[in-house]
This record gives C-alpha cells, structure tokens and sequence, in this order.
C-alpha cells in the first residue's frame, strides 16, 4: 500500500506541475486580486478535485465516460467556460492596450476589491468541476495503483485526498511566487501581455476541446 501511495504521489506531482487551465486561472487571479485572490483560486482546484475524486470513486466518472452524451455535455460546459474566461482576458487586454487607465486600476492596484478571495474560491472550483479530464483522470490512473487487497472505493477516495494536496500545495506555491512578482506583473506592459497570452491560451483550450468533443 505505501509504494502504490508513494507512486501515485509521484504521478500526481508531475501531473500537477504540468501548466493547464487551473494555473493560469491561479496567475491571472493573482494579478487582478492579489496573493490572496490566488491562493482562494487554488484552494478551489484543490476541493473541485475532491468532488471528482468522490466521483470517480462512486462510479459515476466512469459512467460519464460511457454515456457519451452526458460526457459531451460536461465537456461543451466546461470548453465554453474556458472560452468566457479567455474572452474576459482579451477584453482587459483591449481596454488596457487603448489607454483605460481606470479598467487598469480596476485590474490591478483595485483589484482586492473587484476579486475577493470568495469569488476567487468559486472560480477555481467551478474550474475544475467543469473539467471533465480530471474525472477521467482518476478513473484512468487511479486502477493503475490500486494495491490487491483493498477497497476500491476508500483507496481512490485516499488517492483524490492526495491528489488534491499536492495540486493545492503546488498552486498555492505558484500563489505566492506570483504574489512576490505582483509589482513586475502589474507593469502596463507585462500586465496586457499576461492578459493577452492567458486570454488566447485559453480560448485555444476551451475552442480545442469544443471542436474535440463535437468531432468524435
């Protein structure tokens, strides 16, 4: 039971670093909330893991991934949510770029005020409860560790507990390295082009995944 806890520890650490939709969300909260903002994100993404751990355990991942309508409809969700995201970036950056110096304000040495830590909190959680892939995750990877000789149910319950950890812990290091970095992040310049790169890479994963879904 250690090693396969041990290993899945592993995988979800690599899995976690990798750059998605829930660390760009954390950056992009950070500069228009601060660290606290960023951190609330964070704490989202690591409780929406939670829910789809519960999920996977119960069976009902699963059963999404065999009912290709309920699956296709969680993704079309989740792929337009990515895209109202992407699209509210763009739309900052617009605003930014023409000289709006009070959005600026809004969006940065103000932005304590317009993203609180609660708000912050749902939009991290929404974002990853309507990312179908971490559903799909835990039913892929999870049997892969699963030691013989125990429940299936309490070991992926287990797993999504440590899953979220390390997924919380790394987005909130990632929370406050960004927090350090807020007077470099809030500079005009650096500020439209986080906007403008967030906002596009985020568009292309919600387009992507759109198209993908309505493809197969």
């Amino acid at each position: 039971m250690t090693a396969a806890l041990l290993g899945f520890a592993l995988f979800a650490l690599l899995v976690s670093m990798a750059p998605g939709p829930d660390t760009l969300l954390v950056l992009r909260n950070c500069l228009r909330g601060g660290r606290r903002a960023g951190a609330a994100s964070a704490l989202g993404s690591a409780a929406g893991s939670l829910v789809w751990a519960a999920t996977a355990a119960a069976g009902l991942a699963a059963a999404l991934q065999r009912w290709d309508a309920a699956f296709m409809a969680v993704r079309l969700v989740g792929a337009a949510y990515l895209v109202v995201l992407g699209a509210q970036a763009l739309w900052t950056y617009r605003k930014a770029a023409t000289g709006a110096t009070e959005a600026m304000r809004e969006h940065t040495g103000g932005d304590a005020a317009a993203l609180g830590p609660l708000r912050a909190f749902r939009l991290g959680l929404f974002g990853c409860l309507l990312n179908p892939k971490v559903g799909i995750f835990f039913v892929a990877a999870v049997p892969q560790f699963l030691p013989e000789g125990h429940s299936a149910f309490a070991v992926t319950l287990l797993f999504g507990a440590v899953d979220a950890v390390i997924a919380g812990t790394w987005l909130l290091l990632v929370a406050v390295c960004a927090g350090r970095l807020l007077e470099w992040l809030r500079r005009p310049k650096v500020h439209r082009n986080l906007e403008r790169g967030t906002g596009g890479v985020l568009l292309a994963l919600g387009i992507g995944t759109a198209a993908e879904t309505l493809r197969a």
